[in-house]
């Protein structure tokens, strides 16, 4: 599979480094035989035979892989050690969890695989602008569209060019909640010996490019508006880029404080609008070229026109016919397509309306698990791998903000929400077994 290849690539790299820090006896015993699974957080995640081959690693040899990875030049920081089964070395899906606590880009939101159209030729100009030129063109520059619509696609776009062409400046991508939820926390520990307010200050003030997606949340939160209304003051008198998003124009954020609103009117305001249908089109197929798959013309204008504009939900309605493809084991056609679509939203249609407690308890049914093991902390890979799915499935299913989606997995916040819902969708592209649970899933949920 493609995902192991890279992984196994990666991997490899590291170890021609970590063989010349490491004896022979103690590579070949406990390092050689990791595997690679995942990378989280910039780090490659290595799963052990045994916890005491784990331990062993921990104790004796972590910095000397630290080292190597970080020497093997592969975009990498470190690794994370697991071993299946074991509730002391398990994978933590939170991102926030990890010493790194900006939000993980996700690499695959570039402007190159940003599909332009008449609907955003505008704010795709205008974001590429600031990318190739931080601080000196439109600033600030403030995004606003509906849901699905790639607000957030092209928050990272930008962030991701930067990062990669001016790698001497220091980015910022981060989403209002985890900005907020930064802030409270730092209030919280006001006693505990560490000026965490002036780190937290530091923090936000000492950076070349701070991107904030959907600001809307912040609105009647005062304290929060205060401290970015002095962060936002501070970058643009040193010329800094300050890159805003949102689910509606800055004038109609009333509930913001006026002079912040003054503040984002500012600079350049570009707005995201619905695509049309070519551009529905468009989307539909680059996202067949991402999953390695031929969509005949006419079962792409189909889908395109038998769905809404969020194109979340196209994706969704793409996996679709896809997945009845390969369960069929059928060349996808007009007339498949049509059936596994009816299919899908007639029987949502006849068993009434989808809640996300319907998709929590097919998601536990069909995992034997109880809902207070779904939505809790375990981090026990069968659980992990369950959690996501869940929501994977709300976020596919239901017209939620990513905010409510995480208040019904426990108080997950929109970071680990996002982080969640596109592991799943990855995962999918390469793993049948993934796959087929959503589908089941998502079909009981329909049945109910």
């Amino acid at each position: 599979m493609e995902e192991n290849t890279q992984l196994d690539y990666l991997w490899s790299k590291i170890k021609e480094r970590a063989e010349k820090l490491i004896n022979p006896v103690s590579f070949s015993s406990f390092v050689g035989p990791l595997v690679p699974v995942d990378i989280v957080n910039k780090k490659l995640v290595l799963q052990a035979e045994t916890e005491i081959v784990a331990e062993t690693i921990s104790k004796r040899h972590l910095e000397q892989l630290r080292e190597a990875t970080v020497s093997a030049e592969v975009g990498l920081v470190g690794v994370i050690l697991i071993v299946e089964g074991s509730d002391v070395y398990t994978l933590d899906e939170l991102p926030d969890a990890m010493e790194e606590t900006t939000v993980v880009l996700d690499k695959r939101y570039t402007f190159d695989s940003y599909v332009v159209g008449p609907s955003n030729k505008f704010v795709c100009a205008a974001a590429k602008s600031v990318a190739e030129t931080p601080g000196e063109n439109f600033n600030p520059l403030y995004i606003y569209g509906g849901t699905g619509l790639g607000k957030t696609h092209l928050m990272q776009a930008i962030a991701n060019y930067i990062t990669e062409k001016k790698p001497s400046l220091k980015v910022i991508y981060t989403t209002s909640e985890k900005f907020l939820n930064e802030y409270v926390d730092c209030i919280a520990r006001k006693g505990s010996g560490r000026d965490n307010e002036t780190r937290f200050r530091n923090r936000y003030r000492n950076v070349d490019v701070l991107l904030i997606d959907d600001i809307q949340f912040w609105a009647g939160k005062r304290g929060v508006q205060e401290v970015f209304f002095h962060t936002f003051n501070e970058l643009y008198a040193q010329h800094k880029q300050i890159v805003i998003s949102s689910d509606c124009p800055a004038k109609e954020l009333t509930t913001l404080e006026e002079r912040l609103r003054t503040r984002f009117e500012g600079g350049l305001i570009a707005d995201i609008q619905p695509p049309d249908l070519e551009t529905k089109i468009a989307i539909l197929k680059r996202k067949a070229i991402e999953k390695k798959y031929v969509i005949p013309d006419d079962v792409l204008v189909f889908l395109a026109k038998n769905s809404d504009n969020n194109v979340r939900t196209l994706e969704g309605r793409l996996n679709t016919v896809i997945f009845a493809s390969k369960l069929h084991e059928e060349p996808l056609s007009l007339k498949l397509a049509a059936t596994a679509l009816a299919e899908s939203i007639g029987t949502a249609e006849e068993q009434g309306e989808v809640t996300a407690e319907s998709i929590i308890g097919a998601t536990c049914a069909y995992y034997n698990v109880t809902r207070e093991e779904l939505v809790g902390k375990s981090k026990r890979q069968e659980l992990v791998r369950a959690r996501q799915i869940c929501v994977y499935l709300l976020c596919d299913m239901l017209a939620l903000p990513l905010i409510s989606i995480g208040k019904e997995m426990g108080g997950r916040d929109h970071s680990t929400i996002i982080y969640a819902r596109d592991k799943v969708a990855e995962l999918m592209r390469v793993n049948d077994a993934i796959a087929k649970g959503v589908t089941d899933i998502k079909s009981a949920v329909l049945k109910q």
